[in-house]
């Protein structure tokens, strides 16, 4: 069934940049009011600005997904301004590459779970209570393809979207009677933001280089946009990801072999 996002109140978390920013713009042209929340509040002015000049609605929130007052005061504040919040984007997230060994504990490893995982839930465990008053609702949780296939010098980065898609599809489970849709995102390589912040590593020149291969941030945002229309309960991106998914299940020594030849250096 096709789900008209005109007049609803969408919640975009890591908007602003990449998907989160892309996402925004293309919601607010379906006729959506989109809020846009992230830690560079001049980035996500600069992008409401934007919109509002092409005819859309939107509205700027500082907030930090690690900090529970954040959390509590960009939901309150959607509500004060919107009575409602019909879709939630879970978007904020970053990566690590290199060896677990090298990782610095605060900055790499608990940093990573706090924002990609805990983050995530923790704002879905805010939004929740609302669009179960209301009785409907959309929440999209932005995960990889790193959340079925292990990646080598991605450990923590993985590990965090793996528990993204069970969180996913445990909490579709739970509230999908209740008149809640979950939806769990799951793209490949894209050209964002993201590879300027996996940190200073041999293999970052090759994992981050331009390629054919990689999707476009605006492409990963409209398929997202799509699932809104067109509810799901996942999106894989692109989609052969789907054969890779098989080939692990099926044969992960293969995989194990791949990647391992893949990452050696």
């Amino acid at each position: 069934m096709t789900q008209t996002l005109k007049g609803k109140i969408v919640l975009i978390t890591g908007a602003s940049s990449g998907f989160g920013e892309d996402a925004a713009r293309l919601f607010a042209r379906e006729g959506a009011v989109v809020v846009l929340a992230a830690r560079r509040i001049e980035r996500m002015q600069a992008l409401a600005e934007k919109i509002r000049a092409e005819g859309g609605e939107a509205l700027a929130i500082q907030a930090d997904v690690t900090s529970n007052a954040d959390i509590q005061n960009m939901v309150q504040s959607v509500i004060d301004h919107y009575q409602r919040i019909d879709i939630l984007f879970n978007n904020a997230g970053f990566g690590r590459l290199g060896r677990l060994e090298n990782l610095d504990p605060a900055h790499d490893i608990r940093a990573q779970i706090a924002v990609n995982l805990t983050g995530l839930i923790e704002v879905t465990h805010a939004v929740l209570p609302h669009m179960l008053a209301q009785r409907s609702g959309h929440i999209l949780n932005m995960s990889s393809v790193a959340g079925w296939i292990g990646a080598p010098r991605y450990s923590v980065y993985t590990a965090t979207k793996f528990g993204v898609r069970g969180f996913t599809d445990a909490l579709r489970r739970e509230v999908g009677l209740c008149g809640i849709k979950v939806t769990g995102i799951y793209p490949g390589p894209a050209d964002t933001e993201f590879g300027q912040h996996t940190g200073n590593h041999a293999l970052k020149a090759e994992a981050n280089a331009p390629s054919r291969a990689k999707m476009t941030s605006e492409y990963v945002a409209r398929k997202v946009v799509e699932a809104a229309k067109h509810p799901r309960r996942t999106v894989v991106l692109p989609w052969w990801y789907h054969l890779a998914f098989w080939l692990n299940f099926v044969a992960p020594g293969v995989v194990d072999w791949i990647l391992g030849a893949a990452f050696k250096r």
